[in-house]
């Protein structure tokens, strides 16, 4: 496994070892001990989460105040630009965000921890991304800050109108959110 920093302090890129032959492949989707080893994180997950998406479907930039989620996404079919927002008010990074294509051919994983906003938009035909959470869900908890807010000026690199949840449509400004301290 091989781990990588973004611009984002604490937003880490995660290239598992992938073994191939003329059969295939295999790879550790996730491994308990390495991930801590590699990361310096002791991590407990206690939910994962299947999306399927087509082209152009935004989702985001979804996070929880309450029940703050950290998040180890991947992608096993297609190919998405993942998004993290840093949102820590405190934080010198607040309001920068980090981009990072993950698909079913390069294998990424990207590993964002609670205090940042998250969304993808799917490059290839449709996409299926897959995500361990550190806390459950909590639909009360759920906040959306909106994906083209201009003081995020966030390039998606979208070649057209994404397709948004009614959700997503009602997204805060990153002025008007609900943040971190």
């Amino acid at each position: 496994m091989n781990v990588s920093a973004t611009e984002l302090p604490g937003v880490l890129i995660i290239e598992p070892k992938v073994f191939g032959d003329e059969r295939g492949f295999f790879y550790e989707s996730f491994n308990a001990r390495d991930f801590a080893q590699a990361t310096g994180l002791q991590q407990e997950f206690v939910q994962d989460n299947h999306s399927r998406s087509q082209r152009g479907v935004l989702r985001g930039l979804h996070y929880q105040v309450e029940h703050a989620q950290g998040k180890l996404v991947r992608v096993t079919a297609g190919e998405v630009l993942d998004v993290a927002v840093d949102i820590r008010q405190s934080s010198p990074a607040f309001g920068k965000w980090a981009s990072v294509r993950l698909s079913t051919d390069n294998s990424r994983q990207l590993w964002i921890p609670p205090g940042f906003a998250h969304g993808f938009v799917v490059l290839s035909d449709y996409a299926e991304f897959l995500y361990k959470t550190t806390d459950y869900y909590t639909p009360s908890a759920e906040r959306c800050i909106r994906w083209d807010d201009p003081d995020l000026n966030i390039d998606w690199q979208l070649t057209g109108p994404p397709t948004l949840s009614s959700k997503d449509q009602s997204g805060k400004s990153l002025k008007d959110a609900d943040l971190f301290p």
